[in-house]
């Protein structure tokens, strides 16, 4: 995998993540600098160590399917594609925005922004690339994007945080389809 399909990936991860700290700006009422940097390291931090424990447990059971590959990273990159648009398009663009920021919260919420980032290091796993420098830029991006959103979210507005992503979930499905035609036609 090429740098810059890296960081398409790493932006496409965080877009379920940037919108939540969208959300979380715009309906906060403790916006605070704190609050931002916390968010986003939550956000950060799950999205680092998901796709690494998609890559370890995928690769104990690599060696079964690997002719599969490219289908595998198609299917697991659609589906999490498909998912974040489905999801972005059956909600009320600002029925959703008040977000809790304590600590049990934010776990919670790290967890359920970064699944998509685990089954990325699976399809990781199967396209024999090295995990620990995606991770950390995925990590970083996230972060970096997330800490964005918060500081911003009151300027950009309810629906921008569902378009974002929609957005991510398209072009996560446009680098599954190029996996998979490199895997048909390599």
């Amino acid at each position: 995998m090429s740098i810059v399909e890296t960081v398409i990936l790493a932006f496409s991860l965080s877009m379920d993540a940037f919108a939540v700290s969208i959300a979380a700006g715009i309906g906060s009422p403790q916006a605070s600098r704190k609050n931002a940097l916390r968010t986003a390291g939550a956000f950060g931090l799950f999205q680092t160590l998901m796709p690494v424990i998609g890559f370890f447990v995928a690769g104990s059971f690599y060696r079964f399917i690997c002719h599969l590959d490219h289908w595998v990273a198609f299917a697991l990159l659609s589906f999490i594609g498909g998912k974040m648009i489905i999801e972005a398009a059956g909600r009320n663009a600002c029925a959703e925005q008040t977000v809790d920021l304590g600590i049990r919260s934010l776990f919670f919420l790290a967890i359920a922004t970064s699944i998509d980032a685990l089954a990325a290091g699976v399809s990781l796993t199967f396209l024999c690339a090295s995990i620990w420098f995606p991770a950390l830029l995925i990590g970083f991006i996230t972060f970096a994007v997330c800490l964005g959103g918060f500081l911003f979210g009151k300027r950009l507005g309810c629906s921008f945080g569902r378009k974002t992503e929609v957005a991510g979930g398209i072009v996560l499905i446009l680098l599954g389809v190029k996996i998979l035609l490199e895997g048909l036609f390599a």
